[in-house]
């Protein structure tokens, strides 16, 4: 079974991602003080059935954040397969700029179970343990220490930074390449901004930034999976970035992905951003 982290990735904006089981089992620590905690739940739908839920909960600070999130099939596809997954990540920011710390993630179903550890330290992968271990095909192309350095795990790539001080929406929150690497495959995912637009549901009403993606896969993947290219030539991807509360991070409101059997889609259902915490004595 391979890992179901870049598929995942891609899907949501090319989201979602992978470091320890004992975190993502962990209960949450408590939010640092002036950070945002942050909730969001989505509906994933295959061809306008839904098919699963996922949730993102954590905290983004002044200067920091944690994102645990989780994930599982329901419906006729719960039924079929009895998937779950969790993913955590945590880091800084500065100046617009993410910096990881650590990724882990935990996926399977009650036969199999994966679980990947990354640790990360100015934007590199130091270390990497990935439970059972993937298999060596000869045609995978190898991942390379230069392809493990200016890279972030696909779960921090949820929440993107914009920077500056003009408006958070906009050409400025799309029109990035994220260099994204998830233990065992190095990919960008490269977004272009199309258009803002009008959103109204019970998670959300106001304006989203329309951004195109698309995905480019470097090295840790086997070139001649008709998955592989299919995904490289898939031009029917794009995320919608809202605001995350009054920070200055966008969040990906709705991602529809086109996959070999159909639409994917995943949007938000539950949205909510806290006031900021407050450090105790503060006025």
């Amino acid at each position: 079974m391979r890992s179901p982290v870049p598929a995942l990735a891609s899907a949501a904006a090319v989201l979602l991602a992978a470091t320890a089981p004992a975190l993502a089992a962990a209960p949450h620590a408590a939010p640092a003080p002036d950070a945002t905690p942050v909730h969001l739940r989505y509906g994933v739908a295959l061809i306008g059935l839904p098919i699963g839920t996922a949730t993102v909960d954590g905290s983004v600070g002044a200067k920091d954040y944690r994102l645990l999130g989780t994930g599982k099939l329901t419906g006729i596809a719960g039924v079929l397969v009895d998937t779950k997954g969790a993913v955590t990540a945590t880091g800084a920011h500065r100046d617009g700029h993410l910096t990881p710390s650590g990724f882990a993630a935990t996926a399977g179903t009650p036969h199999y179970l994966l679980t990947i550890r990354m640790a990360e330290e100015k934007n590199a992968a130091t270390q990497v343990e990935i439970t059972p271990p993937y298999l060596q095909s000869p045609d995978r192309i190898p991942v390379s220490p230069a392809d493990k350095r200016g890279i972030i795990d696909p779960m921090s790539s949820f929440i993107m930074p914009v920077p500056g001080t003009g408006d958070v929406l906009g050409p400025a929150a799309c029109d990035r390449t994220l260099p994204l690497f998830d233990g065992g495959v190095r990919f960008n995912v490269v977004l272009s901004f199309k258009r803002l637009q009008q959103v109204a549901s019970p998670a959300y009403t106001g304006p989203v930034a329309v951004c195109a993606a698309r995905y480019q896969p470097i090295s840790g993947y086997r070139p001649d999976r008709p998955v592989n290219k299919f995904m490289i030539d898939n031009k029917d991807m794009e995320t919608w970035l809202a605001p995350l509360g009054t920070t200055r991070f966008v969040y990906p409101y709705h991602v529809a992905v086109m996959s070999m059997i159909g639409m994917v889609t995943i949007e938000a259902t539950d949205v909510s951003f806290a006031a900021p915490l407050k450090a105790a004595g503060a006025q």
